[in-house]
């Protein structure tokens, strides 16, 4: 039987920035987008759709900065949307707008909207709003948790070596992810104007891309 999904609140969340189980926790999230691969995943996805990033690139969530830096590198007009303040020594070349980017993200313009690890904190219905929203773009690009026993038994594994909110927000994240199949429903994404390509990967994560017919 499979796991139903269930959004739960995350440690992280509720933290101020500077806190060190937060620092902590973001060091701990850098770490396993390298072993995930998520970070590059997306770079080489946008890359693979030029002409849409051509036109601006949002990422949704971007914490850190990190995915915005990688993709700046080769892009203009790359845009973060995160509640945090811009992180300090960011490249210059990604802007940046402070606050929810539930109210942020609806006017702007762009040809490519990414995630990584940021959709499962939403709620079904959250989803379809963010979905509406999404129709004012080309491509969506987003890896997030698979969620499977197989990666529950793979965030135990990780315990050890990660601090405890990361201990705890890990496998509340994979079972607020998401299966293949699922995340183009619960954004309401009409396949007679979308195609979808979704794969999963043995370290738990689900790559998700959509782009319009």
């Amino acid at each position: 039987m499979g796991l139903p999904r269930t959004v739960t609140p995350e440690i992280l969340d509720t933290l101020d920035a500077g806190h060190p189980d937060a620092l902590r926790s973001r060091r701990d999230l850098r770490r396993l987008d390298g072993f995930l691969g998520g970070s590059r995943w997306i770079s080489r996805v946008v890359r693979d759709h030029r002409r849409e990033a051509d036109a601006g690139v949002i990422e949704l969530g971007a914490g850190d900065g990190r995915l915005c830096g990688l993709l700046a590198a080769g892009i203009e007009g790359v845009t973060g949307l995160d509640l945090g303040e811009r992180p300090a020594g960011l490249n210059m070349r990604v802007h940046w707008r402070t606050g929810d980017f539930i109210h942020t993200l609806p006017g702007m313009k762009a040809g490519i909207v990414v995630g990584s690890l940021i959709l499962h904190h939403f709620s079904d219905a959250s989803l379809r709003v963010l979905g509406e929203m999404f129709q004012a773009f080309r491509v969506l690009i987003f890896s997030e948790p698979l969620r499977s026993r197989w990666a529950l038994g793979l965030s135990s594994l990780a315990r050890p070596f990660v601090g405890r909110v990361t201990a705890h927000d890990m496998p509340a994240s994979i079972r607020a992810g998401f299966q293949a199949g699922e995340l183009a429903s619960l954004l309401g994404l009409e396949p007679e104007s979308w195609r979808v390509e979704e794969s999963g990967t043995l370290a738990g994560v689900l790559r998700f891309k959509a782009w319009r017919r």
